[in-house]
C-alpha cells in the first residue's frame, strides 16, 4: 500500500508540474502577444512625399487583419517585394481586386512577396464616398472584406495615424510599388491600363516584377506610370467629413401623412429609382434602433439611382411624436405617417405574406418588383450588398 501511495503521489507531482508549465507557456504567450485596437486620430495637413526611382523602401510595421503585426523584414528572403496601396471603398480598388489575387498566385513560387496596405483614415471618409461599396475603410471592415475576397496576401491597416503611408506617398487606391531585392524601387504606378474587370492582367505591374526579377531596369517612362483611383484619405481631410455632415444635419426635416390607396401607388415605383421602403414606428424598439442605418444607407447610395423612404406605423394623431423622432435622426429623406388607425388596410395593400409586425423593409425595383425584403430587423451589411450588387447600382462605373 505504501509503493502504490508513493507511486500515485509521484504521478499526480508530475501532472501538476507539468500543468503550471503548460499555464506558464500560455501565460508568456499571452503576454508576448499585441492586442491591436484601432484608433484613427486627426492629424494637420503634412506634405506627402514621392518615392523615386532607387529609393530605398521605408520601414513598415502594421497590423495584418488576423491580429498579427507584419514588419517589412518579414519578407527579407524575397528577392522582389510588392506593395499595393489599397482599400475597401474605392470601387477601382475593387475592380483590380481579382487581378491582384491572379497575379500573387502566379508569382508565389518565383521569390516574390506581396503586402497590401490601406492607408486610408476611417475619419476622413464620407458615407457618400460610399455609393460604390458596402464597406468602409475601417478595421473591422478591412477584415470582412479579407476573408469575403480569400485574399492570399497580408491586409495591413495603417488608418490610424498614417504611420508609415506617408512615407510611401500614394497618390490613389490602388498604387503599387515594387522594391528589388536591395529594397530599392524599381516601379511605381499602376496595375495596368484598364480599369474594368475583365479588359486587361496587370500587365504593367507584371512587366516590372518581370524586369526586376531579372534584374533589369525599367525604361524610364515604364518605371512610373499614374496611378488612377480614389484618392487617399488622409486624416486631415476631417475637416471637409465635418463640414459635410454638419450640413447634412442642418437640412430641414418633414413628415407627409399618405393614405393607404397613396402607399399603394408609392409601391408601385413609378421612378427610375431603386426604392428602399422602411415601415416602422416610434414606439417599435428594434425599429428605433436600427433607423440611423438607413440614413448612413441614403447618403451612401443616394448619389446613385437610389432613394430611402420612411413610413410611420404610428396613428395619425401622433405626428408631433414621429416629426420630433425623424428630426433627431436627421431624416431629411421623404417621410410618410399613414394617415389610417386600420393598420389591417395597410397590410392589405403591402401584402398578405406580411403578418404586420414591425419592422418590414422593401426594395422595390422600378415598376414595383420586391428584389429584397427583410422581416423584422435588418442586418446593415447584408442590405448594402442587396443594393450595391443590384444591376441597377454595381460596384463599378
Amino acid at each position: 500500500m505504501k509503493k502504490l501511495h508513493l507511486s500515485t503521489l509521484l504521478s499526480l507531482t508530475i501532472l501538476l508540474l507539468l500543468a503550471c508549465g503548460s499555464q506558464e507557456e500560455k501565460q508568456q504567450e499571452s503576454e508576448g502577444q499585441e492586442t491591436f485596437v484601432p484608433n484613427p486620430q486627426e492629424l494637420p495637413e503634412k506634405e506627402v512625399p514621392k518615392l523615386a526611382i532607387g529609393d530605398k523602401a521605408p520601414f513598415f510595421r502594421l497590423p495584418n487583419v488576423d491580429g498579427s503585426y507584419v514588419s517589412i523584414d518579414d519578407f527579407e528572403d524575397s528577392d522582389v517585394l510588392v506593395i499595393n496601396f489599397t482599400c475597401n471603398h474605392c470601387p477601382t480598388a475593387q475592380a483590380y481586386e481579382e487581378r491582384f489575387i491572379d497575379l500573387v498566385d502566379d508569382y508565389k513560387n518565383k521569390g516574390v512577396a506581396f503586402v497590401a496596405i490601406s492607408p486610408n483614415s476611417p475619419i476622413g471618409l464620407l458615407p457618400e464616398e460610399l455609393g460604390y461599396t458596402d464597406l468602409s475603410d475601417d478595421f473591422e471592415a478591412m477584415q470582412i472584406r479579407y476573408r469575403d475576397m480569400d485574399y492570399n496576401f497580408p491586409y495591413l491597416y495603417d488608418g490610424d495615424v498614417h504611420e508609415y503611408s506617408l512615407a510611401y506617398g500614394p497618390t490613389a487606391t490602388p498604387h503599387v510599388f515594387v522594391f528589388d531585392k536591395e529594397r530599392k524601387l524599381s516601379y511605381s504606378g499602376r496595375l495596368d491600363a484598364s480599369e474594368k474587370p475583365g479588359t486587361a492582367n496587370a500587365e504593367d505591374l507584371r512587366n516590372a516584377i518581370d524586369k526586376t526579377l531579372a534584374g533589369e531596369a525599367l525604361a524610364e517612362d515604364k518605371a512610373i506610370t499614374p496611378a488612377f483611383g480614389c484618392s487617399t484619405k488622409w486624416a486631415w481631410k476631417n475637416e471637409y467629413t465635418k463640414k459635410v455632415n454638419e450640413e447634412w444635419k442642418q437640412k430641414p426635416v418633414e413628415v407627409e401623412k399618405i393614405s393607404p390607396e397613396g402607399l399603394a401607388q408609392l409601391l408601385k415605383n413609378e421612378t427610375d429609382e431603386l426604392l428602399l421602403i422602411n415601415f416602422w414606428a416610434t414606439w417599435c424598439g428594434p425599429c428605433v434602433v436600427e433607423y440611423p442605418e438607413f440614413i448612413e444607407i441614403q447618403r451612401m447610395y443616394g448619389g446613385r439611382d437610389f432613394q430611402f423612404v420612411s413610413l410611420s406605423m404610428d396613428n395619425p394623431n401622433q405626428e408631433d411624436k414621429v416629426l420630433k423622432f425623424l428630426k433627431s435622426k436627421y431624416s431629411a429623406v421623404p417621410n410618410y405617417l399613414i394617415d389610417t388607425e386600420d393598420k389591417y388596410a395597410v397590410i392589405d395593400v403591402v401584402g398578405k405574406d406580411w403578418d404586420g409586425s414591425l419592422p418590414i423593409t422593401l426594395l422595390i425595383e422600378p415598376g414595383g418588383n420586391i428584389a429584397h425584403k427583410v422581416m423584422g430587423e435588418i442586418k446593415p451589411l447584408e442590405l448594402k450588398r442587396a443594393i450595391v450588387d443590384h444591376p441597377m447600382i454595381g460596384r463599378y462605373y
